[in-house]
Parts: structure tokens; sequence; C-alpha cells
């Protein structure tokens, strides 16, 4: 592809290959793209080119011309009805715009009609062409606005290249200006529209603009923007002087037109790169000399006007442009010489992978196919001919009936997709070279689809094997119970056609539950009696059942009986079926019966009768006598007897009558029963038997279901299906019985008739029963086979069952009760339902005893006796003492025994402050126990700590709040009336103790309070007075100077230093560049800089150089012989010259000196004189030339300056004139009064809104404040050089929160500043109106007083002398109204009662409005208050923030400062002669000391701190235990260092052994960890700190020293971690160089290597050793914590022992 610098993009872009081509123009289209050469595109096209107005067309038309020149002829005549020439020379049509370049070309020119602004200028090409840029040449002005269009579809649409604007706004709103971003862009451009020149004015337009490089000139949008078939040029608006706005007459207008000289379209033929020359399109446009024509003669096999398109058998590949050196030609289709024509498809060049698109059209000799490389249907390909054979494919042998397709074969040969050709593909059911014969299973070649029919036998119905139908006729060979033609239906009372070998099973209908044995044949449904499903009806529905044999049980205990005969119920077993039936049995003695009624039987038919019993006695019951009573004759044809005699025998449970009962459906019998003799062997003087039931079951050989079946009747008795239905209990019932029950139910009731469930809704829990036998569903407690009843001992049905009678075992006769109210039958003495306690007023049940109460009350604990609800303020078991706070003798009995203490008003009053009394039986003297803070005779006075006035109502006695800071036991410790704390203890103050006293700081509430240790250097001069500092009461932070921080004021702050200047520090300024960081060095401020700069901040070249040290720095060239300072200025390099030597390098005498370098002496006096007057003058010359600098800077008008001035004072006087015009001056004075108070208000809004969020933006800044310690302290468990930054980051937000908070509260523009003018505002104003208002109030109750005064001097006695005849509508004293009611005055009365009324109502309402300015006032007030308590409660709020932020502060500089100890240590410890031997021996040490790792470890380890410093009591104790871990630790470096020393032995032998290094690398790993583990160990010392915190300052000392130590500790493993690694590489490199050829060497590192190995045997020993003593001490330590939990448990007691010894102290104190 050509380089997108082969172009940078020139106008001209194609034309260079025809200019550069050589003479064979064939040989430039082989190499690649080819283009031909560009021309004007108007050249022999002047008949396209078309203006929409052209002057003089009509006839001849005058126009003038804008000229300032002395002209003697300025309008001319316009004539345009003939082409121009020289006999018409007028002529000014548009073809005149051709370039001919012609020496007179400016003669001729296009020009429009007069004062038309919108005209057209078209060009229509007869060919698509590449146009590159447009020139045209204006005889008159340029067009004001103008649009430059082109079309590419011979003008159906236009697209606008360019738009020419003077004003761009105001013609084309909305088009950008540019500059150009992309080559395509539209915008207005203002270059070509300006009124100059006025002619020959040029409007060049460029498609591709150089200033853009074209990456890729041959891209469609390149192509594309280049493209054209028509070009329009629309000018739309004049030029004008301005002159026809004032006048509109028509001979302004002939001046104004559009007037062009001539016009260049800059283009070539457009032939997408395939051709380099172009023909006429048409022979008849002509062949003008320059013409560029429209035909391309196309190379590449390319065709078409623009070459656009592929040659008729060239449509393999898809027609592109040329581009570059690919060609892009087209490709000749491949047809196998059996097509002359072919065209190109898409589709199928994308299916080829872009290979191959040509489709040949018409393929001849039988082939078809994109290359006609395939046969047609119906041919096959002969293998053995070749593809451009003409007889290549053959006509197919197929079987049009059996054959697919109607006989098409396979086309080819293709192995893999089993296609052979000629090959017959036949239907489905059609077989055969030729597809003539049917498959197996089939019949019938025929012209159907499948072609031959398929065998319609079920498979199902049909016998397997063989042939499954007659070829001929199709009939299918059935199976055993299968008929039909396709075997496809059963036989009779058979169903289910399946592959079974008889193909149909047999219906089997249930004998009883079937109507007959006739069934579905799909389904095998039999046709079912009511109530009954199933296929084969052997199931009953939902809410019905089937009946068992014993269904027909009739109760003893329901029967009819003499007294003789008892029920005895039956509590049901918990965990077994019971063997009985209903609620129990009927005892029957001997010689009694009993009745049963029947009336149930279903069916006239032979029953069996059964009894069931219950024997009590050993032997047999000899006698049973059963008669049969009926009311009348059988009807049926069964035989009965009805008297009949059995046996009882003792081993079972039920029997049989010897011969079976005949009863008739629908009648009623009654079986009669009786026991007549027991035995004659037994000598028992009451025998009796317990019945259960009677069981009536059919005899079932009597029915139909058995009577014609031997088998069935066989099986049920095989089965012992009777059997099962005799007993109570019942064994799983075999499938085989069940299905004969539920037909012999069936038969017996005609399907299920009446056989419905009836579950009772509230006793069972569903209403389906068992549809085996009927049962329901029973809840807890509930029987019967309707769930209808609760068993025996449980009463009242509900929806959870039946509820236990529990009747008490001691206090009821049995376990039973009512089944509706559940009340027990009780034994004498028992009372309530389950006889289960006693009479009211009694205990102890079952033996009941009356309640012992002193009558103080009749209850009592119904076990225990004790009295319940004692009156008369009496208490205990027998009501027997009086209640706390009476005293008396309760067992007096009634009336007022127990009387109240007074002590001293009473139980139940508001002052009782004593527990309880007691009476000195001698003295008779009442004496109260009072209660904690209580003292004196009757408790009326505060013990010593506590304060208040308890001889009040209401009043208390309240434990004075010190904050724990005072002695309790001291009288005078706080004041007991006002709870003033008066001797406030550990350094506290205040009338709470709750500040720190001055010079003290920390927590008063927790006894915290520390000297401040305020630095005086640092400390800023009013923190220090007299040798005392005073720091923060809470946080102790000290104040400090400019540029000092920590809490001691004690150090700089950051990039900070000069720290003993006394004035503060300073700021570093270390070049950020030039120094290696922005701190510098604490004494002297000298920064760290890199190698080649110097000076205090590194902003200078480095000593004795100078220049730039940006650029170069050069080093000092000085004599050294005449300076005074070996460093030369650091700035031009000059030296320090000593007094009397001068020169750049000092190496010459001075100015006023003499003599030879360097004996430079001074000259004559007189030197000095002509020195004074040489100055002068050239003081003088340099003034004149600063003169003359500014006077050319200045410029002429300087010296008129003052000339000037005037003028402009003139002016400005004039427009103060203007401005205070008395028009205009009471608008403009309103106007700013206006703004005056709309200011004002506004300023008063945002005070008052200030000072309403002053609370929200304090409680703000404290939140922000605990977010910061949070992080924090998150940062003290994170890496040390992250929490350095993050604790430096968070200083700064609480320097900002700090400045923030005293902005708000301190200040002249402060809020609470402001809030405090505003107050002191309002109450001057408030005590102005108070003033007023008393004022007023004053001379009004004066003018009241002279009133009242008056009013006692008044006569009214003559008018109560008045009669009442002279009484009128206003009546008078003793007139009387209608009413009998005195009347006097009304309105319109003026009499005295009428103007006392009135007097009166004015003063009340005078009274109303003095209440209601009262009540103002008080608002007024209020609002003062409110507004003075939210404004204390901001600076409380706001001094809060400060006293946080502080704290925060001090932490951060605290830890800053414990991180610069730290650093400072490492160092010492690193440049102390440590060797790699002594970090290593220190490194082992660390790794033996086991640390707490995980955080239980870590929590357990804290709350034993928290515990030992609780338990503390002296400090002598702590500092004794921090002794202790100070000499472990020095114990633990000794060993460090015997360690080190005997490491130093072995290093010594080791440095030659490779192996060694390996041992080096494990202990790197082995390192890490340690750092790991010492991280963890910091975070659980930094926690042990924080709660040892509250002691002594010297305490945190010595844990701020542990807390350096195991800093240390890290610091020394990060250490190894890269001086082993430095060692390792080193180590190696002596290895390498060594390890050659010495045999001794390999000899000392076995012996070594036995060595290592005893020693690291005796580490594990020691190891060993320490673990043991770790496990130790956890014993020990657990030991000691159970022994402290002992311990408090004592104290407790102790405690609980000394209240009572005082309480017994103070009540024995008041004995006499």
């Amino acid at each position: 592809a050509a380089s997108p610098q082969c172009f940078t993009i020139k106008l001209d872009l194609f034309s260079t290959f025809s200019l550069n081509a050589g003479p064979d123009l064939g040989d430039v289209c082989a190499r690649g793209s080819c283009y031909p050469a560009t021309g004007d595109l108007l050249i022999g096209r002047a008949h396209r080119l078309t203006a929409s107005s052209t002057c003089g067309l009509s006839g001849p038309e005058r126009f003038c011309i804008v000229s300032h020149l002395q002209e003697t002829q300025k309008c001319f005549e316009c004539d345009s009805r003939e082409n121009y020439n020289k006999n018409h020379l007028n002529s000014h049509n548009i073809e005149n715009v051709v370039t001919t370049f012609t020496p007179d070309r400016l003669v001729t020119w296009w020009q429009s009609e007069n004062g038309v602004e919108n005209v057209t200028i078209q060009l229509d090409l007869e060919a698509e062409f590449h146009f590159t840029h447009l020139i045209m040449t204006f005889k008159t002005f340029r067009p004001a606005a103008m649009v430059i269009e082109r079309s590419m579809d011979n003008g159906n649409t236009w697209e606008v290249y360019r738009y020419f604007a003077y004003d761009c706004a105001t013609s084309f709103p909305g088009v950008s200006r540019g500059p150009l971003t992309k080559v395509d862009d539209i915008i207005c451009d203002g270059r070509y529209s300006d009124i100059e020149p006025s002619t020959q004015g040029e409007v060049i337009f460029r498609v591709l603009d150089p200033a853009f490089e074209i990456a890729d000139p041959y891209s469609t949008r390149i192509q594309n923007l280049l493209k054209i078939t028509n070009l329009r040029v629309r000018m739309e608006r004049l030029h004008t002087m301005g002159d026809n706005l004032l006048d509109s007459r028509e001979q302004l207008k002939e001046k104004y037109y559009y007037a062009l000289y001539d016009m260049v379209v800059r283009g070539n033929c457009f032939c997408y790169g395939h051709a380099s020359k172009c023909a006429p399109t048409d022979w008849s446009e002509g062949d003008a000399e320059g013409m560029v024509h429209g035909k391309c003669v196309c190379n590449h096999f390319t065709t078409g006007l623009n070459c656009e398109k592929c040659q008729d058998f060239y449509q393999d590949l898809p027609w592109r442009p040329a581009r570059g050196r690919n060609t892009n030609a087209c490709k000749r289709c491949e047809c196998n010489q059996h097509a002359s024509t072919c065209h190109f498809d898409m589709a199928m060049y994308l299916a080829s992978r872009n290979i191959s698109g040509g489709v040949c059209d018409d393929c001849q000799h039988n082939t078809m196919g994109q290359h006609c490389e395939l046969c047609k249907p119906f041919y096959y390909q002969h293998p053995e001919r070749d593809i451009r054979d003409p007889e290549i494919c053959e006509q197919c042998d197929c079987d049009p009936r059996g054959s697919l397709h109607g006989g098409v074969c396979d086309a080819v040969t293709d192995v893999p997709k089993g296609q052979i050709a000629g090959q017959c593909h036949c239907k489905p059911n059609v077989e055969g070279e030729r597809c003539s014969e049917c498959r197996q299973g089939y019949y019938g070649l025929s012209q159907s689809e499948q072609g031959c029919q398929q065998c319609t036998c079920s498979p199902l119905g049909t016998i397997p094997g063989g042939r499954p139908c007659d070829t001929e006729t199709g009939n299918c060979f059935c199976k055993r119970f299968v008929t039909g033609r396709n075997c496809e239906q059963c036989l009779p009372q058979h169903w289910g056609l399946s592959n079974d070998m008889d193909g149909c099973r047999p219906c089997d209908c249930d004998k009883g539950g079937a109507i007959d044995n006739n069934c579905s044949a799909l389904t095998g449904h039999c046709v079912c009696k009511e109530h009954i499903f199933g296929r084969r009806c052997d199931q009953v529905e939902s809410g019905f059942y089937f009946i068992s044999l014993d269904h027909y049980t009739y109760e003893a205990e329901e029967a009819r009986f003499g007294p003789g005969v008892t029920v005895v119920p039956r509590t049901p077993p918990v965990n077994r079926e019971p063997t009985w039936t209903g609620i129990g049995f009927a005892k029957v003695p001997e010689g009694e019966k009993m009745e049963f009624s029947i009336d149930n039987t279903p069916k006239s038919m032979e029953y069996e009768l059964l009894i069931r019993y219950e024997p009590q006695l050993p032997d047999e019951w000899e006698q049973l006598l059963v008669e049969v009573k009926r009311s009348r004759p059988l009807e049926g044809q069964c035989s009965t007897t009805d008297y009949q005699s059995v046996s009882l025998r003792p081993g079972s449970r039920y029997v049989s009558l010897p011969w079976p009962v005949c009863f008739d459906r629908g009648q009623n019998y009654t079986v009669e029963l009786s026991l007549p003799h027991y035995s004659s062997h037994s000598n028992h003087q009451s025998p009796y038997m317990y019945i259960d039931s009677m069981v009536l079951m059919p005899r079932v050989n009597s029915l139909d279901l058995f009577s014609g079946s031997q088998f069935d009747l066989d099986m049920f008795e095989r089965y012992r299906c009777l059997e099962h239905s005799r007993s109570v209990v019942k064994a799983r019932t075999t499938d085989i019985c069940r299905d004969y029950v539920f037909s012999l139910s069936a038969v017996l009731h005609q399907g299920t008739m009446g056989n419905n469930c009836v579950c009772d809704p509230t006793g069972s829990y569903s209403s389906i029963c068992d549809p085996d036998g009927g049962q329901c569903q029973c809840r807890t407690n509930v029987m019967g086979r309707s769930c209808n009843s609760c068993s025996p001992g449980y009463f009242l049905l509900g929806p959870s069952g039946c509820k236990s009678c529990e009747c008490d075992p001691q206090g009821a006769e049995h376990p039973f009760c009512h089944e509706s109210t559940g009340q027990c039958t009780c034994v004498p003495g028992a009372y309530g339902r389950q006889c289960a306690h006693c009479l009211p007023s009694h205990w102890g049940f079952p033996h009941c005893q009356p309640c012992q109460c002193n009558g103080h009350t009749e209850l009592c604990h119904p076990h225990t006796g004790e009295c319940q609800g004692c009156k008369g303020h009496t208490t205990g078991h027998n009501c027997e003492r009086c209640e706390r706070g009476y005293f008396g003798d309760a067992l007096l009995g009634t009336g007022g025994q127990c009387r109240p203490c007074l002590c001293p008003e009473g139980p139940g009053s508001r002052r009782q402050f004593a527990e309880g009394c007691f009476q000195d039986l001698r003295s008779q003297k009442i004496s109260c126990v009072c209660s904690p803070g209580y003292r004196g005779s009757r408790c009326d006075e505060c013990a010593p700590g506590f304060y208040g006035n308890p001889n009040v109502p209401g009043g208390r006695c309240q434990p004075c709040q010190c904050n724990g800071n005072i002695d309790t036991l001291d009288p005078e410790a706080c004041d007991s009336r006002t709870g003033t704390c008066r001797k406030c203890l550990y350094h506290t103050q205040g009338t709470a103790c709750q500040y720190c006293k001055r010079g003290y700081y920390g927590d008063a509430r927790l006894q915290s309070c520390r000297r401040c240790m305020c630095n005086e250097i640092g400390t800023a001069s009013h923190g220090c007075l007299d040798g005392e500092c005073v720091c923060d009461g809470a946080t102790g932070q000290c104040p400090c100077r400019p540029g000092v921080v920590g809490q001691n004021c004690d150090q700089c702050a950051s990039e900070m230093w000069n720290f003993e200047s006394g004035d503060g520090c300073q700021f570093c300024q270390c070049h950020p560049v030039h120094s290696y960081g922005s701190s510098c060095n604490l004494l002297s401020g000298q920064c760290s800089c890199k190698p080649g700069f110097g000076g205090r901040t590194c902003d200078e070249c480095r000593e004795l150089f100078w220049g730039n040290p940006e650029i170069k720095c050069h080093a000092c060239d000085c004599d050294p012989r005449g300076i005074a300072s070996e460093q030369c200025n650091k700035m031009t390099g000059d030296c320090v010259c000593v007094e009397g030597v001068a020169g750049r390098r000092c190496d010459t005498c001075g100015r006023g000196y003499t003599g030879e370098f360097p004996n430079c002496e001074p000259c004559h006096q007189c030197f000095s004189s002509w020195n004074i007057v040489v100055s002068e003058l050239t003081n003088h010359t340099q003034y004149l030339l600063q003169l003359v600098d500014n006077i050319k800077v200045s410029g002429v008008t300087a010296p008129y300056k003052v000339t000037i001035d005037s003028l402009e004072k003139s002016v400005s006087e004039l427009t103060t004139i203007l401005e205070h015009d008395p028009i205009s001056e009471p608008l403009t004075h309103t106007k700013l009064l206006l703004q005056d108070a709309t200011y004002r208000l506004h300023a008063l809004d945002t005070t008052l809104t200030d000072t309403a969020n002053l609370l929200d933006d304090a409680q703000k800044l404290d939140q922000t404040i605990k977010d910061l310690q949070e992080q924090v302290e998150l940062v003290k468990n994170s890496d040390i050089r992250g929490a350095t930054d993050s604790i430096t980051k968070y200083y700064q937000h609480s320097i900002m929160a700090e400045v923030k908070a005293n902005r708000s509260t301190d200040g002249p523009g402060s809020t609470v500043q402001q809030s405090a003018g505003l107050r002191q505002t309002t109450e001057d104003i408030l005590k102005h109106s108070k003033e007023n208002f008393e004022k007023r109030l004053e001379q009004n109750a004066q003018k009241m007083n002279e009133f009242a005064s008056q009013l006692e001097a008044l006569n009214l006695s003559k008018l109560n002398s008045q009669d009442t005849e002279g009484c009128g509508p206003c009546g008078g004293i003793g007139c009387q109204s209608e009413d009998r009611q005195s009347h006097c005055g009304g309105e319109g009365c003026g009499g005295v009662l009428t103007t006392a009324k009135d007097a009166l109502t004015k003063t009340k309402d005078f009274d109303r409005e003095i209440t209601q300015g009262l009540e103002e006032v008080h608002k007024l007030n209020k609002m003062v208050t409110e507004a003075r308590i939210r404004a204390d409660i901001a600076r409380n709020s706001a001094h809060d923030v400060i006293l946080k932020a502080i704290q925060s502060k001090e932490r951060v500089e605290l830890n800053n400062q414990e991180l610069r100890e730290l650093i400072q240590q490492i160092r010492d410890f690193l440049t102390n002669g440590t060797n790699p031997n002594t970090i290593d021996a220190l490194a082992n040490e660390v790794l033996k000391i086991r640390l707490p790792v995980s955080s239980s470890e870590l929590k357990s380890l804290t709350s034993d701190i928290r515990e030992s410093v609780s338990g503390l009591t002296r400090v002598e104790d702590v500092l004794s235990q921090s002794a202790d871990h100070i000499a472990r630790a020095q114990n633990l470096l000794r060993s460090a260092k015997e360690a080190s020393e005997h490491a130093t032995d072995i290093k010594n032998q080791a440095d030659q052994v490779k192996e060694a290094l390996e041992e080096s690398e494990r202990a790197q790993s082995a390192v890490s960890n340690v750092t790991q583990q010492t991280k963890t160990v910091i975070e659980s010392t930094n926690a042990q700190l924080t709660s040892v915190s509250v002691l002594d300052y010297r305490i945190q000392r010595k844990g701020h020293n542990v807390i350096v130590f195991a800093l240390n500790v890290m610091c020394v493993c990060v250490y190894l971690d890269s001086e082993v690694q430095r060692k390792f590489s080193r180590v190696k490199e002596v290895m390498e160089t060594r390890s050659g050829g010495v045999l001794d060497a390999h000899r000392r590192a076995e012996d070594l290597q036995q060595e290592a190995k005893a020693l690291l045997g005796h580490a594990i020993n020691s190891l060993e050793r320490l673990r043991e003593l770790e496990r130790s001490y956890a014993v020990n330590q657990k030991i000691l914590e159970e022994k402290s939990q002992d311990l408090e448990v004592l104290e407790n007691e102790a405690q609980e022992l000394l209240q009572e010894i005082s309480q017994k102290v103070s009540v024995y104190s008041t004995c006499a």
C-alpha cells in the first residue's frame, strides 16, 4: 500500500500517476492502481454549465460599478442574448467563466441580474468524476454568503461541501466555524467573503485540506468525498455599501450584482484506479483541447463508464477499486467448458471464504452448479471421464415407483457420505438395486410417497416372528385372546391388548362390587355398583366404607340388664390395642341376664352369633343360655334354632353358638343372654363374668359368592379369613382376605348402600374414614367408629379432642369423670372437679386442716399452709410479725398492733428514709434504721457524702456528684444542702471536682489528672508563667509556638527546624527536586541535597560552585590571594574580594588602589574628591538614558500628558453631572435604599441561619473527630510507613478542624461573635421597650389613682333620693323594668351608670392590653434567653470539638514522636558496629519466643492485663513488675549476646561453606515470619498501653520503653531481611572464587555440619524447656485467675458483712 506521506494530501492526488507514467500506460496499470490525468472539468462542458440568473437574457440591461475614482463612465449595458464574440462584447453568459488563458481574459465575465441575491451556478457532468478543488475569480465583490454543494447521484440528492460567509453566525446559524478537525468536516469559512478586494477576489475550495495527512487515500471515505456527478454553487447574499438600506430605488440595485471572471473546477475522470486515460462518453460532446473526458479506458478486466464493474466472464471475485500496488483485478470464471457466461453471487463468495463468487450461467451437457461441476438431477457423473468431457453425465436407471424423487440417483461417488455414482435411493418401504421390491412388513408397490403400504397389524395382538400380515390381502395373524383384521381387539370379557403371550387379559371383575364380568376393552374398568370404583370395582368412594365381618357388634354395656349387672369402664391402654370394644365391660353375676336388640340386619340369611367376654374366674363357666325372640315368623328359606346353650372357657375371649341363627332383613329381634350356672366344681360365693359384646357374622357359605365357586370358598377358609374377624385384637389382614371381605360387604349391602362414614366433625380429623371397616380418624382421646364420644377417663369432646379427667388418685374414687362436665367422684373431704383440693380456708390435701393466720386473713397456701394476704401491716408464715416500716406485736389479734415507723413521716409518705425501726421495751423509745445517705434519730439529716433537704416535701439526700474525688466520710467534703464539692482530691477542682487543677490535665472523672510537662522553649509565652506551665485540661496539650508540635511542645513539626531559637520552628523549604526529601536537619536546617546541588535548601550549586543548577554549575575560579571567602557568588560567579582587590577572580587591584597585585596600596587622597564628581556625572547620565528609554516606551504622547489629564478630568466631571441628574436622583436613591435593606435582611437571615446551624456544625466536627480517632486506631495496626503517612494526613485534618472550630467561636467575624452581637442588640431593644412600657404604665397608674380619688369625692345621695315617677327609657335609681329588674342606663343614655360602665369596659380593655404587652415582653425575654442558651451550647460544643481535636492532635504527635524515637534507636543499633552475626543470633533468639498470634490469645492477654491493672493498689507493685520485665529483657539480651559470640565463631569457619548459605535462605524466610509475629506483638503492646494509661506518668514512660524495645526487635528483623540477603550475595561471590580445588574446606564443612546438627539439637532441647516453662506459666496464670475470682467473691462477702455491721452499729448506737 502507498505510504501516507506519498501525498500530503495534494489536491491533484491522482494526477501524479498520469504525469509520471511512462509511454506504456498498460504497464502502469499492470503494476497497480492507475489514474487519468487531472484537468479543468469545465473545458469542453460549457454547455453543461448553467446559472439561475444572468443579466441581459431578455434584452439590454443597465448596470453600474462601485467606484470612487473620477471615471468618465460608471454605468454600462449588458446584453446576453447572444454569446460573447467580437460583435457582442456586452454578452455576459455563464459560458464566459470557462478559463481560456487568453491575455484579455478580464474583458469577459459572467454577470447576474441586478439586485438578485439567491443565484445558483450548476455543473452537470455526464459521468462520475473525481473533484479536487474549485477556484472562482470574481469581478465584483465576492458573495457575502455562499454554499458549495455536490451530488453523486445525478442531482437526486445534494450534500454540502463548505459554507462561506462574511458573518457565519447570521447567514448560517448552527454551522460550526471550525477549525477543521477531520478532513470531511462541514464548516463555515469566512476567509473568502470579505468586501475587499472589490475586484479579482478569489474563492478557493479544496476537497482535501493539505493540513491533514491522509493515512489511506484509497479508503472508501476519501474516494466518496472526491466523487461527484454534479456541482452547485449557491450565492445567497450580496455585499452592499449600506445605501440600499436607506433608499429603495431601483437605481441603487444597478451596482449590486454577482460577476465572475472565471471558474476552474479541477478534477479527473473517476475510474476507481482501473484506467490511466479516459475517452469521450459521446463523440457528440466534442474533443476540445485539454478536455477531461468522462469514459474510462478500463484495465484489470473491468468495464463500464467508470470501470465500476467486471467484464461479463470475469465475475469470480467481487468488483473492487484498485488500491496502491493491488490492482484488485477481476477474475475469470471457471465453468469447466460447460458454460460461456457467468455472474457474481456474494452469498457464494462469502460461503467460499472469499475465494470464488462466480456462478456459471446456462450450464450445458446436463451439468449444473456454480462451476458446472455437478450433474443435473436424474444424471450421474461417470467416474472414469474428465470433468470437461461433454459426456461426463449419464442418465440414472431407477424404478420411478419405488425410488425417491422420481428416480434420482447419486450424482458422484463419495465413500465417506455413502454415495456411489448411479446408485438409486429407494422409498422408505422399498428395497432392491432398482428400488422395485417392497420391504418385509409392507405390500403393494405403487406411486405413493412410501412406495409400499405398511401392514396395519397391531404389534401387541400379532403373533411375533415371520411376516405379520398376508402380502396380498394384508390380513394379520392374531394371538389367542385377540381378534380383528389388524389384531387390534380383545375377545369379550377381556381387555388390555399388550405384549403378553395371549395378547389380552380377563376382566376379573369383583363378584360383589361389579354388576357383571364385562369391562372396558381399553382400560379394563368394570361396571361398579353404587359408591364403588376401581378397575375391578374393588374400592369404595371417599366418604364410604365396606364393613368388616364383625361389623354388627352390640356392646354389652349398652344392653338392657337388671340392677345386679354393672358397667365396668376401662381406660384405653397407651401403647397397645385394647382387648375390648366400647367403653368397657358389663359385669354379669351368676343368675343374671341381659337383652340385646337387633334391628339392622342387612340381608335375610343365616348368621353366626358370637359372644365376646373376659373371664375373671379360673374355671369354665359351664352354662350360658342364648334365646332369640322374634316378633314375627321367618320369611326366608333358611332354618334356625332360637334356643342354644354354650360354655365359656377361661382360656378364650370369644365363643360361637353351635348352630347358625336366621334373621330377616328389616325385622326387630331380641337376643336374651343369661348365665344361670358358673361351675359345679367351684365354691365361689358370687361368681361373675365380664361380657364385652355380641357379634352377628354372616354365614359365608350360604351366599352366592361362594355357593357357585368351591375354589373361592377353599381360599377363604385356607387363609382363615373368618377367624381374623372373630377376635377383638386383629392381626394384619392379608390382601386375599381383604378382597373376599370387600366382596362379602358389597353382596350384603348391594354395594356400600348406607355405609357412609358419618364421622363426627368435632371428634374426628376428617370426614373421610378408613375404607376397610369405616373407622374414622379420631382426635386425641376420642373413641367410637364415628369418633363421637370420649374415651373412658376423658371428657368434654371438642375440636382438640377430649381432655383428661385427671382425677386425683387420692381424692377421687376412680379415674373416670362425667363425660360433659369432667367432674370426678370425690372421697369425703376432697373438693374440686378433680377432687384435688381442700375446702376454702383449709390446707394439707388430702389430710386437710384449717389455716392458722392469727386472725389477719382467711387464706393460706393449700400445700404449705402459709398465710396469704395478711392484713393490718402484718407478714410472716402465720402473719405473726409486722411489715417492714412498721413495729409492734402482730400476735395481739386484730386492731392497731402494727404501727408505722415515723422516720420521719412513715411508710407510704414522700418523707420516709428508713428501712425499718424498733422500740426499746424499757424506754418505749422508737429508733429508726436509716437508709444509706441519711442519719439522725428520725433519719431527717443527710449523711456525709450526701446532700439535700429531707425536711421539705419531696426532699431527698443524694450522693454528692464529685466524680469520686472527695472523701465520702468527711462531713465537710461537700455542702450538705447544695452538694457543691469543697475538698477536691487528686489535683481536681470545680463545683463537682470535674476539672483538673491549673497546671494539670486528664480526666478528673477517672482520677487521672497529671502535671503538665510543657517544654518552655517550645511553649508559647502565655503558656508558662514563673516556671509553671499550663496545658489543656483535657488533653494535656501545651500551647505551642509556631511550627512546634507535640503534646509537650518539645519538637518541630514535620518539615520544620530551629527549635532552639525560642521563637518557634521554621519551614525547611527544601527544593522538591534537588533534595532527597522535604525534611531537614533539626538544628541547622540543612536539607539533604542530591549530588551536584547545595545550599541550605538545595536550590543552589554545591559548595565552591556557581551558576543555575537547572542548567549547569561552574567551579569558582578565584585567586586565593585576593579572596575573603572560597565561595563565590552563587548566581554570577564573582569572587568575594578582600578590601583593595577587584576583578571577577579577585586578581587585580581595586578602584582607589594602586600597585601590582597582590601588593595593592590605597591611592592619593585627591582620588576621593575626583571620584565624587565622576560619580555624580555618571548618575546624571544614567537618569538621561532612563528618560530616553521611557519616551521610547510611552511614545510621543508623554510630553502632552498634562493636557490629556486635563481633558480626562473634564470628561469625568461631565460624567458626574450626568450621574447626578436631579431627575434620576430620587430613583437611584430609592434603589440604593432597597439594595441596602435587602442586604441587611440577607445578612440578618444568614446570621440567624449560622446561629441555628452552629450546633449541627459542631456535631459534624465531633463526628469527624471520632472517625479520625477510629482511623488512627486502625493505622496503629497497619504498616509503619503507611501509618506515618496516614497519621500526617489526619494530623492536617485535625488542624483544619481546629481552625474551623476556632473560626466558628473566636474572632470578630465568627458565628458566635455575631450571635453575641445580635443578642446584645436584642437586649438593648428589649431594655428600651421595657423602660418606655414601664414609664407609660406608671403614668396610667397615676391617672387611675386620680380617677379613684375623684370618684370617692362624688356625692351620690342626690341620685339615690330620686323617685320612680321620672323613670324614662334610660331609667334611673329605683326604676324597674317590666320583669321587675333594676333598670338604669342603656345605649344612647349619658347617665352616671352608663359612663361608669364605659369606663369599666375601657379599663378592662386597657388591662387586657397591659397583659398582652407583658406576654410579649415575656416572649421576647424567652427568645433572648433561648438564643443565649443556644449560643452557650454552641460555644460549649465548639469548645468540646476543639478539645477533641487537640486530643487527636496530641495522639498523632505522640505516635510521630514514638516513630522518630524508634527510627533513631534503629539507626543507633545499626551504626554501633553491629555485625551480621549479632543480628543472626538475635533473630534465632526471637524465633524461640512464642508470641500470641490469634485473636483469642490477644483478647485473653488484654483481659489479663486489665484485670491485673484493676487489681493494683500501689504504684510500687506495678513498678516492681515492670522492673521484673526489664530484668527479663536484660537476661534475654545477655543470652542474645552469648549466642552472638558463639555464632561469630561459627561464622569464621562458614565463610567458605556453600551449604551454610542454604540455611541462611531458610533463615531469611523465618525472619519474615518473625516480622509478622512482631507486628502482632506491637498491636498487643499498644492495647496494653491503652489500658495502663490511667496510671502515673512514670509508668507510661516505662511502658513506652517496652514499645520501643518491641519496635526495635521488629526493625532488626526487617533489617535482617535485607542484610542477610546482602551478606548472602557477598559470601556467595567469595565461595565461587575459593571453592574450586579446596579439599580441606570440604572436611571442615562436614565437621561444621555435625556441629550444626549438635547445635540444632541443643536449640530444640532449649525450645522444649521454654515450652515447658510456658505451660507452667499458663497453669500458674490459671491458678492465679481462680484465686483472683475467689478473692473477688470473698471481697463481696466482706463488703456485705461490712454493710450489715454498719447497719447494726447504726441500730445499736440509738439504743438507750
